[in-house]
């Protein structure tokens, strides 16, 4: 029997505010063994941002979880046409494969092409033209130059201008559709309720193997990202409908102005709609493969940008903190994450150097241990969750001890620097630039 989303939200909160219970009792020794060393409303600020909020957050998302029963649609007899763009930007290596992706799709109905070059100074533009006139691929394939380099917000504008179709697919230069893509992520979005304004994909890793970084990134989207998005959508509003594989009503990006020139344009756009009251989906059964940085370089400049693309939503619509609405919790603890990733990075990491090497257990100690077996329970949860997902559809879940170990244990140690200058960088309005990802 299928809960209804109220429903679903108040046995969520109510388990984790039963975690929230057992561990304010569980951290008061500690707290008070902290304010000896420390003023106390310090202790608790530190405290609450290390075990508190962290252990409220993932209680939250275990009992989401277990509640996740995605509906089956059925596909239509009779799909919609589809305007399909691809801003593209020094993208040689990767927009044939990524153009021949959408061309292999079956689906029932018309399918227009429009890739934006933003100014690429390779091959981009030259690849793309030789796609058209060898013809090989049925669909109805354009090419829009942009001289100089704008930002992927103005290529993306500049496609909507051209499109002839109410549905707008936005697809990264570097990715490629799975089986049946299209025809999912459509079907999402027509059975989904009437103020639905998008709906995200699921993002995958394409080059998993090629690095250490790449290896622990598969299970970032494959565990992290793609969970996060169905609880979201559980609660009738996924936060992010990302610039790689997204779908969208025309009209109602036309209402928005289309996108912002912004680092995080999606973001910044998906959060427009929620505060305009409309809805976000997700089709956890449309995939796209995407390329991921393979150095910690890369990583890092991607992290930045995209927690720069956080702190630019809040700024541009921040009536969505105050309009509640079933997804507000995911709201309310985006609105935490500068502070949880401060602490994070110059408490925690600090406090266990200092437990690990010098026996000092004031900052990091027994209290903190008590995530271990909820963090060790909701991976276990994502796992069993996606892995029923790729069983359905063709997929496998491809053997990566070392890329899970470092995810598990490290990735957060290398994310939170990123994501805090990428904070900072809003702070102080440093020069923004559209990167690779």
């Amino acid at each position: 029997m299928y809960l209804k989303v109220k429903q679903k939200l108040e046995f969520s909160l109510l388990f984790a505010a039963l975690w929230f219970s057992f561990s304010l009792y569980m951290a008061l020794p500690w707290i008070n063994q902290l304010s000896n060393i420390l003023p106390l409303f310090l202790a608790w600020f530190l405290v609450a941002g290390i075990a508190i909020i962290p252990g409220i957050a993932l209680s939250f998302m275990v009992a989401s979880l277990f509640l996740d029963l995605r509906p089956q649609y059925k596909t239509p007899e009779n799909l919609p046409s589809l305007s399909i763009l691809i801003a593209a930007y020094n993208e040689e290596s990767n927009i044939q494969k990524t153009i021949e992706s959408v061309c292999s799709q079956e689906y029932k109905g018309d399918i227009e092409i429009i890739v934006v070059n933003d100014g690429s100074t390779d091959a981009t533009s030259k690849l793309v033209e030789l796609i058209i006139a060898v013809g090989d691929c049925p669909l109805d394939i354009s090419l829009i130059n942009i001289t100089e380099n704008s930002g992927k917000a103005n290529a993306l504008n500049r496609g909507l201008e051209k499109a002839k179709y109410e549905l707008i697919l936005t697809i990264d230069a570097d990715s490629f559709l799975y089986a049946n893509a299209l025809k999912n992520i459509v079907t999402n979005l027509i059975n989904g309720p009437e103020n639905t304004a998008a709906v995200a994909g699921t993002v995958l890793v394409h080059n998993s193997r090629d690095t250490l970084v790449t290896r622990m990134q598969e299970w970032d989207y494959f565990h992290g990202i793609s969970v996060i998005k169905r609880v979201q959508s559980l609660l009738q509003g996924v936060l992010v409908a990302q610039g790689a594989f997204s779908l969208y009503h025309k009209h109602i990006i036309e209402k928005m102005g289309g996108w912002t020139d912004t680092v995080g344009e999606d973001i910044v756009m998906t959060w427009g709609f929620l505060e305009k009251g409309y809805r976000v989906g997700y089709s956890e059964n449309a995939f796209v493969f995407t390329n991921v940085p393979e150095t910690y370089h890369g990583f890092f400049h991607q992290r930045k940008r995209w927690s720069r693309g956080l702190m630019e939503a809040f700024k541009k619509h921040p009536k969505v903190i105050t309009k509640i609405r079933p997804n507000s919790v995911f709201i309310w603890l985006n609105l935490l994450f500068p502070y949880l990733d401060l602490v994070y990075m110059f408490v925690f990491l600090p406090g266990l150097f200092a437990a690990i090497f010098f026996q000092f257990y004031a900052i990091v100690g027994l209290m903190t241990t008590l995530i271990l077996p909820l963090g060790l329970l909701i991976n276990w949860s994502m796992y069993y969750k996606q892995r029923a997902i790729f069983r359905q559809y063709g997929l496998k879940v491809r053997h990566n001890l070392i890329g899970f170990t470092i995810y598990l244990v490290f990735y957060q140690a290398i994310m939170s620097p990123a994501c805090v200058f990428g904070y900072l960088s809003e702070l102080f309005r440093l020069r923004k630039k559209w990167e690779t990802k």
